[in-house]
């Protein structure tokens, strides 16, 4: 038979290849019929990230099957079909990588089209090569192929960066908001795009293929943990007694405001700050509303009655971010609630005391107390014990 002349690196690649067909097409399934996360049920998935890494990986299912029958049926590469296939793969693989690491930041919605626009020099050159084919034209399509690659991966690169202020000025709770993992995901996927270019060799050929398997793993796990930020929990309940604009963000309410009390003259600047502070104490600390889990900069603008946008910018003027401000009020809860039971001489069991101190993560309580005292939180009740013995 014709299998027996295989050797056993082609068997083990060619059951490599059907793995990596099939495991893809697998979870594009999964994403698009289940609406709810199988594997981190209390987190609501970001539809639209679910779409678009279904569509990756439906394109990645689908670039296996006419790849295989290109070998079976042709395998020439100097052929039109040939090149016909490369540029559809790039095509449809880089709208899908753009759109799934688009759909992953979601402090806004980043314009796709550019760089669609950008893959059209490549289109040309192909259709050169179809007219002219030679290696010096490959070599320009494979080129500009790189340097759009190393383009993306930086503006890629600063757009996560953008992301982490976004949420730091946002949210006080980042658990499975981590922004790592979407610089680690964009990272693997410009790797495995890098390495599909230039792929030429078998070594390189399977890499490509593990590659593909870590990054369906990866893009599993993000779309499985990172909760929608888009639709956001219902509001507090409306406190009255303010004269802030509440509701939307409204830059021309805010400016109204502002120049209302400029024209009497009474230093606008300093009574905001004060009324914001008046108003934190009295809605926010002594309520102990930081204890609340997931507690976003629209709702604690909300229940304090002024709007995002301006809470915002008093937070700014005290040169730190939401996220500083309610941790820093939940570790003073924290140390109060460890001095309390100290004082009665109980049993001190930290990740319950972070647990009431408005964390649901202790690795997350431990990080923000260490940024916080300057050293972990074993250390520092270790140090706050001796001094008081």
């Amino acid at each position: 038979m014709y299998y027996e002349h295989l050797s056993v690196g082609v068997i083990l690649f060619l059951i490599l290849y059907g793995v990596t067909g099939v495991v893809p097409l697998i979870a594009a399934v999964y994403l698009l019929l289940r609406r709810g996360n199988a594997f981190a049920s209390d987190t609501t998935p970001p539809l639209r990230l679910r779409r678009w890494v279904a569509s990756f990986f439906a394109v990645a299912a689908l670039g296996h099957v006419w790849w295989l029958l290109f070998y079976i049926f042709s395998g020439n590469v100097h052929s039109v079909s040939y090149l016909v296939i490369v540029t559809l793969d790039i095509l449809l693989l880089f709208t899908a990588f753009a759109g799934t690491l688009f759909a992953m930041l979601q402090d806004r919605r980043r314009k796709l089209w550019p760089w669609l626009a950008a893959l059209i020099p490549f289109m040309v050159i192909d259709s050169l090569y179809m007219v002219y084919p030679g290696e010096l034209i490959e070599q320009i399509a494979s080129i500009y192929l790189l340097l759009l690659t190393l383009l993306f991966t930086a503006y890629m690169v600063f757009a996560i960066r953008q992301y982490g202020r976004w949420l730091n000025d946002n949210y006080a709770d980042l658990e499975n908001k981590k922004v790592w993992l979407c610089q680690t995901v964009s990272l693997v996927c410009m790797l495995l795009f890098v390495i599909y270019v230039l792929a030429t060799d078998m070594v390189f050929i399977w890499l490509v293929h593990i590659i593909e398997l870590v990054l369906v793993g990866l893009l599993l796990w993000r779309v499985e943990t990172l909760p929608n930020l888009e639709t956001h929990p219902q509001p507090l309940p409306e406190m009255e007694g303010s004269e802030y604009p509440q509701g939307e963000d409204s830059a021309e309410e805010l400016s109204t405001l502002l120049t209302h009390r400029e024209g009497q003259g009474g230093g606008s600047v300093t009574i905001d700050l004060e009324q914001i502070d008046r108003l934190l104490k009295e809605r926010c600390v002594d309520t102990r509303l930081y204890l609340r889990h997931e507690l976003s900069l629209q709702q604690l603008a909300h229940a304090i009655g002024t709007n995002r946008f301006y809470l915002s910018q008093y937070f700014s003027r005290q040169d730190i971010t939401y996220n500083i401000y309610i941790n820093n009020l939940r570790i003073n809860h924290f140390i109060n609630l460890y001095k309390e039971v100290a004082a009665t001489g109980g049993p001190i069991i930290a990740q319950q005391l972070a647990s009431e101190s408005g964390y649901r993560s202790y690795s997350t309580f431990s990080l923000a107390f260490k940024q916080r005292m300057g050293q972990s939180v074993t250390a520092w009740m270790r140090d706050t014990w001796q001094n008081s013995g």
